[in-house]
């Protein structure tokens, strides 16, 4: 198995278990975690690929994805109260997830010979898109969305990293970690630090 199919599993994992625990916040029953866990680990995936064409979606051709994901609800159902804040393992198991999908999503696209802005934009959608039908099926305010903080930005910065990185043929191995670690970094200093972008405030208008 190649790394980047290793790092496709472990974004679905990861952004498995957010769901499951944003279900956990939301008192739901067994099967609303196993839903919530299942959207949020294949969302991205799921429309980047229909994007791109590829036929089937990869988690028709390899069903494993939809164990790994209801495996994932499963486990948070029955742990998610040993959690002293479960919205703080949320954020911080969602930026990894996010660092994760972000290389994957990239690199698929970068394989399948795609222009460097199209790599960059299945790598900011395989990363965002999941994490934020989890939030508006949950009725939370999307993480993606949320006011001073970086998100898409780390996603898109992550993903520019795979298309520079196709442009000059280097190795998909570092390519996927150096992707990786630009996206959690941002998204860590984001969360730790309060990194963020200036927003926009309104002004009243002129006489």
């Amino acid at each position: 198995m190649t790394l980047i199919a290793w790092i496709d599993y472990a974004a679905v994992l990861v952004f498995a278990l957010t769901g499951a625990l944003v279900a956990s916040r939301a008192q739901l029953d067994i099967i609303g975690f196993a839903f919530l866990a299942i959207l949020t680990g294949v969302g991205g995936g799921t429309v980047r690929d229909v994007l791109l064409d590829r036929n089937p979606v990869f988690w028709m051709v390899d069903p494993t994805y939809l164990g790994v994901a209801v495996a994932a609800a499963f486990v948070v159902f029955f742990t998610a109260h040993l959690f002293e804040s479960r919205y703080k393992a949320i954020l911080w198991l969602d930026a990894a997830a996010l660092a994760f999908a972000v290389a994957a999503g990239a690199n698929i696209a970068a394989s399948l010979g795609n222009s460097a802005a199209i790599v960059v934009v299945m790598g900011t959608v395989t990363g965002c898109l999941g994490g934020l039908m989890r939030d508006v099926v949950a009725n939370e305010v999307p993480l993606v969305l949320k006011q001073g903080e970086l998100y898409v930005t780390c996603a898109v910065a992550g993903a520019a990293v795979v298309a520079l990185a196709s442009l000059f043929s280097l190795g998909q191995t570092t390519t996927a970690l150096a992707a990786a670690a630009i996206t959690f970094g941002l998204r860590a200093g984001s969360i730790a630090f309060g990194w963020s972008l200036p927003v926009y405030k309104s002004r009243p208008p002129r006489n």
